[in-house]
């Protein structure tokens, strides 16, 4: 699995603006092969941090190189970013616990709780 974490500041008052741009990738992503997931939230000091999921580094690139998600990166740069960084990283191990999920699995095996 590929997860590209993006952290960007927003140019002041165009933050709704913004949003509705990423409304819109959000929807284009999630018709792209290989999209998993992606996540966005404004932390209490303005900074924007999206985490996005691919199944392949070939999936996250074919998103990256999408014309419309490159015009939205276009405009970013130009509009609505002061700044921004990019990490693209491989998961090379992966753990999760969900308490409900674990209770209801051990159920279904008959397994005590």
């Amino acid at each position: 699995m590929i997860v590209t974490v993006f952290r960007s500041r927003l140019m002041p008052g165009l933050r709704d603006d913004y949003v509705a741009l990423v409304d819109r990738m959000v929807e284009l992503a999630a018709t792209m092969p290989g999209y998993i997931s992606h996540k966005g939230f404004f932390a209490d000091d303005g900074e924007r941090v999206t985490i996005v999921e691919f199944e392949s580094e070939a999936a996250q690139r074919a998103w990256r190189m999408h014309p419309e998600h490159r015009e939205a990166q276009r405009k970013g740069r130009e509009i609505y970013y002061a700044s921004y960084s990019l990490q693209i990283c491989e998961v090379k191990r992966e753990s999760k616990f969900d308490r409900n999920a674990r209770g209801m699995a051990a159920e279904k095996h008959g397994e005590p709780l």
